[in-house]
């Protein structure tokens, strides 16, 4: 078993890189072969991710190899985590071919697009924090150059923004990992609760754990360090999109993990700090979206909303201590169920946007009309996020509710006050109310609402506005949503028994009766709070005098109110005046030298300057703006770590 481990791991990691290179080469002259060698590619991929499944349990260790080694391991999420990458990036594959027809560098987007999806299973079968970081900078680098795909003004000030956050939380990381090894003396991920339980003072593992959960949070799209979601969403390429919301979100979430099911395994304090964090994320990314007048910056919050349910899970884990089997269950399916629904309705809207090329919502109401295929998946879609019965994401968000009830009785039943929590509950509550309300002002604008000129251009459409391939695409996509909603114990419960022990859980303790009144009550709830928010917000407010209107207050936008005014505002003033300073000491001290040393030196006859002579040079100087050069000049920040990193490591 551990040489089919070694093997698939290395065919895993290593193959995409080279099938990207081969793609970038044959593609090059314009050829359609490099197509279909990413599709092919793609499902070897996916193929070789099921294999997987003879090989739990296997490990692979490469000592050595950039100084500390790479290691690799295979358990029951890494596996779900590695088959849902394979899935999702076939499936993309599969329909990106119609989606860039006729677009510039296709070539370029499958060397980058490979590079990712190696890069992501090797983040996946990590067995250390180290060999993690390694390939989630790699991911982070190549998926920045899908961000950048179409090379417009706006996708290369989103890709900015993306790089931004991801080298300044790799260097995050990297500091926390420094500090971890320092306490720990290992950065294994299966040694991470022993080794902490032989700590004595948490507080400077707290600390080294927030560093270490810096890059992480930050690819997650958690609150605060999210406000690159809308615009690199928006500006990717649509197959790209799907990937980044549905995978490669879930490389930062597989890091956080880490920390919680791991390094801080039931420790009350890390899973509050957890949950704070998450309760903010679920409700401000749900409240953005409700607002959002954009098709694809309505689902990249709805992203971030539901990533906040995932950390939900993550946070109840450390508050419920050894009794945490449904905050595990709920947040390992909350994961697989947000994958496959956003692959789901990214596909949709990537047929949207390759026929109208347009993402306003003024601008497509209306296109969906007479398009079944279309309106059954995206409706699949948003019933399994709203978390309606008999639907995927009303198992996971079940459990998740119910791991907060249960929390709320331990609480009462010691005597404690519960009020936080009974908030938290209704804010969980809501923000899958304002989940139903953003999915139905989505689907009625695509598929109910008529565009007051264009709608005979729509209808037109009908029956040829996709290929035969993608609308298998779309069709495959729709179907988990339904299956596994239906058949919850059959399926999503082994899928979470398998996940369980990577967090030391041992699952609830009896079977889940996920049908009960008293857990469709919740669902009830929050449907009821969504139609409502629907009726009275949407159609009152957003929508109003037969069109909508961005109600956001321009607050809001943390990146450039908060984050853009102080990278290139303050820091570079702050800068400058240190380097001023700084200049002026040597100035002072030659100055000082000069009059110590030449005292008594003859005095020296300085010839008047002519001020009518200056010399020319043939081209000017034009200093190139800070955001022009922000990618470039963080790359460039990268690769001087790198050196560093290889000069402690060798040397």
């Amino acid at each position: 078993m551990s040489n089919m481990f070694a093997i698939l791991c290395f065919f895993l990691v290593l193959f995409p890189f080279a099938a990207g290179i081969v793609c970038w080469a044959v593609g090059r002259g314009g050829c359609v072969a490099a197509d279909r060698l990413a599709q092919l590619s793609s499902t070897l991929v996916f193929v070789g991710c099921l294999a997987l499944s003879q090989c739990v349990g296997g490990s692979l260790s490469l000592p050595g190899v950039l100084g500390l080694g790479l290691s690799f391991q295979l358990d029951g999420l890494r596996l779900v985590l590695c088959c849902l990458a394979g899935f999702l990036w076939m499936m993309t594959t599969l329909f990106t071919p119609e989606y860039l027809a006729g677009k510039a560098k296709n070539n370029r987007y499958y060397l980058f697009l490979l590079f990712t999806l190696g890069s992501t299973l090797g983040v996946f079968l990590s067995a250390d924090l180290y060999t993690t970081l390694v390939f989630f900078e790699i991911m982070s680098l190549s998926s920045w150059v899908l961000v950048a795909q179409s090379e417009t003004p706006a996708a290369i000030k989103a890709a900015d923004s993306y790089l931004a956050f991801a080298i300044l939380g790799g260097l995050s990381t990297l500091m926390g990992l420094f500090l971890l090894y320092q306490q720990l003396g290992t950065l294994t991920i299966s040694e991470l609760a022993a080794a902490a339980a032989a700590v004595s003072d948490k507080r400077l593992l707290y600390v080294a754990g927030a560093f270490t959960a810096g890059g992480f949070a930050a690819k997650s799209c958690v609150f605060l360090v999210h406000t690159w979601l809308p615009g690199a969403y928006t500006e990717a390429p649509t197959p790209a999109t799907a990937l980044l919301s549905g995978i490669i979100t879930k490389a930062g979430i597989f890091g956080l993990f880490a920390l919680s099911g791991q390094l801080f395994l039931h420790d009350a304090g890390w899973g509050l700090a957890v949950l704070l964090f998450a309760v903010a994320t679920m409700a401000v990314g749900a409240l953005l979206a409700l607002f959002s007048t954009e098709l694809k910056r309505t689902l990249a919050y709805s992203s971030m909303s539901q990533i906040g349910f995932i950390l939900v899970g993550a946070g109840m884990q450390g508050l419920l201590g050894e009794e945490n089997g449904l905050a595990v269950w709920g947040s390992v399916l909350h994961v697989m169920n947000h994958s496959l629904i956003k692959l789901c309705l990214f596909l949709v809207a990537g047929v949207v946007v390759m026929n109208l090329h347009k993402l306003d919502l003024n601008d497509i109401r209306g296109f969906g009309r007479g398009k079944p295929v279309l309106m059954i998946a995206f409706l699949l879609g948003a019933l399994g996020i709203g978390g309606v019965p008999g639907f995927s994401g009303y198992i996971s968000k079940t459990l998740l509710h119910e791991s907060i009830v249960e929390y709320i009785g331990v609480l009462e039943t010691a005597g404690q006050s519960a009020g936080l929590f009974h908030a938290i509950e209704w804010i969980f509550l809501i923000s899958g109310g304002l989940t139903v309300a953003y999915m139905t002002k989505l689907f009625v604008t695509l598929f109910v609402m008529k565009h007051p000129t264009r709608q005979a251009e729509f209808d037109a459409l009908n029956g040829h506005y996709m290929s035969k391939l993608a609308t298998v695409v779309v069709a495959v996509s729709a179907l988990p949503m339904l299956v596994l909603g239906v058949l919850p114990h059959y399926t999503m419960d082994k899928v979470a028994a398998l996940c369980q022990d990577f967090f030391g859980s041992e699952g609830p303790e009896h079977t889940i009766a996920y049908f009960s009144l008293t857990n469709l009550k919740g669902a009830a709830i929050s449907i009821v709070i969504g139609a409502l928010v629907y009726l009275v917000v949407v159609r009152c407010v957003v929508y109003a005098k037969g069109e909508y209107h961005n109600r956001l207050p321009r607050w809001l936008d943390l990146e450039e109110m908060l984050y853009r005014p102080l990278v290139l505002g303050v820091l570079p003033f702050v800068g400058a005046l240190v380097a001023r300073v700084a200049g002026s000491v040597m100035e002072w001290c030659i100055a000082l030298c000069n009059g110590v040393l030449m005292w008594r030196a003859t005095p020296t006859i300085n010839p008047r300057s002519d001020d009518t002579f200056c010399a020319y040079e043939p081209h000017s100087r034009r200093m190139p703006s800070f955001s022009s050069s922000l990618s470039f000049g963080l790359m460039l920040f990268g690769f001087g770590l790198v050196s560093i990193l290889v000069y402690l490591l060798f040397f």
